[in-house]
């Protein structure tokens, strides 16, 4: 059996990935819509390589008869959209912020928490989580399984397409103004992104946080466990595609590298690379494109009673985004819920 499958803003860096990644996976779509706004109506999208899609306007589709929604249009539009198409009997895969911390909206990474599915009738939305929370939550489950995490520190370096099109588009303009000597231009990123650094993602909340390090937090206590402290700073760097992460671990209990490892390289998702010499490791660049979460540089720390550190990157756009969306409608059909 296949199903009909709309896809929200398929005009989009992450629209676009979902329908790629639709094909590679065979998913068992007998009818694919891409929507998108009224600006893009027309616009062809590919689905697989010979298939080519145009964009119908979003405004004025009738979800009467779809079955799963896989939608990232923005957070507004999100907002007004998927309880619609939820009301016309379709169940939402949602990639923005709007309805991560409904109560009545699962969070869900597949690999993590897939029990949490169960609960997708109650809005017909589920939400997919931000993109430097999945590929953490991911590496950091099979860890707390073994020990049980009290304590996460995480530094992120997150790539620019995490902002969209417009951000890729500014990184590119602006390193090419340093090298011809032009002015630098900013509008999307606070401060000249090209050659730097950035240690501020979304707006500043009253504890001195970014929303980008307060949803690391609440979202990772959604998903894995709200017992679970955790404190992230989170840094935008002049890196096309593939965010990186610093994270720092304590446990309840000892957990050895050894262990560490093993558990890691046996859980679902995941990619030890981890060789202590030069290029031991993965980095962003090196991960774009694919689909597992890599791990690399595990070791101990020696500062506290329980403590492991490690490096952790994953596509943004995939495994971030469209990957873990595809993975949860995969999921909706495998366990019988569309």
């Amino acid at each position: 059996m296949g199903y009909k499958i709309a896809v929200v803003g398929a005009t989009g860096n992450v629209g676009r990935e979902i329908l790629k990644i639709m094909d590679e996976r065979g998913f068992p779509a007998d009818e694919v819509v891409a929507l998108a706004s009224s600006r893009s109506v027309g616009s062809e999208v590919s689905f697989g390589e010979d298939k080519v899609l145009k964009a119908r306007n979003l405004a004025d589709f009738d979800f009467t008869g779809t079955d799963i929604v896989l939608s990232s249009p923005g957070a507004k539009v999100s907002a007004e959209y998927s309880p619609k198409a939820a009301a016309a009997g379709a169940i939402v895969v949602d990639n923005t912020s709007h309805w991560r911390m409904d109560p009545d909206c699962p969070l869900v990474v597949p690999e993590v928490n897939r029990a949490a599915l169960k609960d997708c009738r109650k809005k017909g939305i589920i939400a997919n989580p931000n993109c430097s929370t999945i590929q953490m939550v991911t590496a950091m489950k099979p860890l707390h399984d073994l020990g049980t995490i009290t304590r996460c520190v995480v530094a992120t370096y997150q790539s620019v397409s995490g902002s969209g099109r417009e951000g890729m588009d500014e990184l590119f303009n602006q390193t090419r103004a340093v090298y011809v000597n032009d002015p630098i231009t900013k509008s999307k990123f606070t401060k000249q992104i090209a050659f730097n650094v950035i240690p501020h993602i979304d707006v500043f909340m009253d504890d001195g946080s970014t929303k980008e390090e307060w949803k690391m937090v609440v979202e990772t206590k959604k998903i894995l466990d709200p017992k679970i402290k955790v404190q992230a700073t989170c840094v935008r760097v002049p890196v096309f595609i593939g965010h990186g992460e610093a994270v720092n671990l304590e446990f309840e209990r000892e957990v050895t590298v050894d262990q560490a490892r093993e558990a890691l390289s046996n859980a679902p998702g995941i990619v030890v690379f981890d060789k202590r010499q030069d290029e031991g490791y993965v980095t962003p660049e090196e991960c774009a494109g694919e689909d597992p979460v890599y791990i690399s540089r595990i070791r101990e720390d020696a500062t506290v009673e329980n403590g492991l550190s490690m490096w952790v990157v994953a596509d943004n756009l995939r495994k971030g985004a469209a990957l873990n969306t595809v993975q949860i409608a995969e999921a909706l059909v495998e366990d019988g819920y569309v």
